[in-house]
C-alpha cells in the first residue's frame, strides 16, 4: 500500500518541537504499522498567521509548482491514496485535492475545520481553499467531538466521517509514575493561549496553602521571562526544567504526582495523553477538545475561576488512595483508546472504506 502524506501546517521533520509535529509523526507511524509505505509528499508550509494576501498569493503559486512535480512522482511510485493532516483556513491543503484528482486516487483528511465565517476578510483565499479541500475528501477523520459538529453540518452527502481519537505512537504504556513528587505542568513558554494557561496556574497556586506542594514546569520559549515573573512569588516551590528531550520528559512524568495544565484553547493536548499514560491524574479546565482525551470530566469550566482547580489539586495531594485510583483510571483509559494499535486499526478502516484496502 503506497500512500502520500502531507502536513501543510508543520511537516513532521520541522526543527521546532510541537504537538502538531508529534501528531504528524505519530500518524505516519500508525499508517506504517498498518502495512503502508508512506511518502512525505511535500514540506511546503502553507501557514499564514496574519492574513497577508501577498503571502497567500506566493504560497498558492508555490503549491502549483508542487502539484506539477508531484503528479508524475505519484504515478511513478504508484500512490494509492493521499493523506493530509490538519487543513484549516490559516494553513489549507493547497496540494492534495488536485494531486489526488489528477491521479484518480482517494483523498483523505485527518483533522480539518470548517470556518465559513472566514470566507470574507484577510484569509478569504485560504478559507476558500480549506473549504474546497474539506469538500473534496472521501474520508475525514475527526479527532474531537467539537470538530465533528461543523464537519457533519457541512459535509457532502457521499463523504464518510470517522472518529480517530488522538493517540500516542506507542504500542504499550510507559512505566508508571511513582505517584509522589512535585506537580508537573508542560507547555511552550510563549505568548497567547499558552501564556493564558500559565496565568491561570499562577492564580491557582496563589490560593493553595503556602507549604506542602511544589511544581515543575517543562518547556521553554520567548515568554519565559514573563512566566518566571508570574511564578516568582512562589520562590523555590516552582522549578523551571526548560525544554526537555523525550527521555527527560518521560522522567518528569514518572517523578510527578499529578499533571496540572488548564488547557486554554488547546485542540486536545498531547501532553494530557502522555501524562495519563504515565498514570498522572490530570487537573484541567472543562474545555472542548481537552475533555475528549481525559479519563474523567474536567473539574471546572473556564467561567468558574480557579477555586475548583485549587480544590481538585488539594484533594489529590492530600489523599494518596484517591491519587492511586485516579492513576490507574488514567492508564486504563489511554490503553483502551489512545495508543498506536487502536489508531492504526481506525486508519485501516478508513482506507478500506474508500477501496484502498480489501
Amino acid at each position: 500500500m503506497q500512500l502520500a502524506f502531507y502536513a501543510p501546517l508543520k511537516d513532521p521533520g520541522h526543527p521546532v518541537p510541537s504537538g502538531e509535529r508529534t501528531m504528524a509523526r505519530s500518524l505516519i507511524a500508525a499508517l506504517e504499522w498498518g502495512g503502508a509505505t508512506v511518502t512525505l509528499a511535500s514540506t511546503l508550509r502553507s501557514r499564514d498567521g496574519v492574513g497577508d494576501r501577498h503571502v497567500q498569493r506566493l504560497v498558492l503559486d508555490q503549491a502549483q509548482t508542487e502539484i506539477s512535480r508531484l503528479v508524475p512522482q505519484g504515478r511513478l511510485e504508484g500512490w494509492q491514496a493521499w493523506v493530509t493532516y490538519h487543513n484549516y483556513y490559516k494553513a489549507p491543503d493547497l496540494i492534495g485535492p488536485q494531486v489526488a484528482q489528477r491521479l484518480g486516487i482517494p483523498y483523505l483528511l485527518i483533522e480539518t475545520s470548517r470556518a465559513r465565517s472566514r470566507l470574507t476578510g484577510p484569509w478569504s483565499q485560504f478559507a476558500e481553499a480549506a473549504e474546497r479541500a474539506s469538500d473534496a475528501a472521501n474520508i475525514i477523520f475527526y479527532l474531537t467531538q467539537h470538530d465533528a459538529e461543523a464537519i457533519e453540518r457541512d459535509r457532502p452527502a457521499a463523504q464518510h466521517l470517522i472518529h480517530l481519537p488522538p493517540f500516542l505512537a506507542h504500542k504499550t504504556l510507559p512505566a508508571p509514575s511513582s505517584g509522589d513528587g512535585p506537580m508537573l505542568a508542560a507547555g511552550m513558554l510563549r505568548h497567547g493561549d499558552k501564556f493564558e494557561s500559565y496565568k491561570i496556574i499562577a492564580e491557582t497556586l496563589a490560593t493553595l496553602p503556602p507549604h506542602g506542594w511544589s511544581l515543575n514546569i517543562a518547556g521553554d520559549g520567548p515568554a519565559r521571562p514573563e512566566v518566571e515573573a508570574l511564578m516568582s512569588a512562589f520562590g523555590p516551590a516552582v522549578t523551571f526544567l526548560g525544554q526537555l528531550d523525550r527521555a527527560s520528559m518521560a522522567r518528569a512524568y514518572r517523578d510527578a504526582s499529578l499533571f496540572f495544565w488548564p488547557g486554554v484553547n488547546e485542540a486536545f493536548g498531547l501532553v494530557y495523553l502522555e501524562a495519563q499514560a504515565s498514570g498522572l491524574p490530570v487537573v484541567a479546565q472543562n474545555r472542548p477538545g481537552v475533555c475528549d482525551v481525559l479519563a474523567r470530566a474536567a473539574p471546572s469550566a473556564p467561567h468558574q475561576g480557579v477555586a475548583p482547580l485549587a480544590a481538585q489539586i488539594t484533594e489529590l495531594l492530600t489523599d494518596t488512595r484517591l491519587r492511586t485510583r485516579r492513576s490507574a483510571e488514567a492508564r486504563r483509559h489511554i490503553a483502551a483508546h489512545h495508543l498506536l494499535p487502536t489508531a492504526a486499526r481506525t486508519l485501516q478502516a478508513g482506507l478500506a472504506a474508500c477501496g484502498v484496502l480489501p
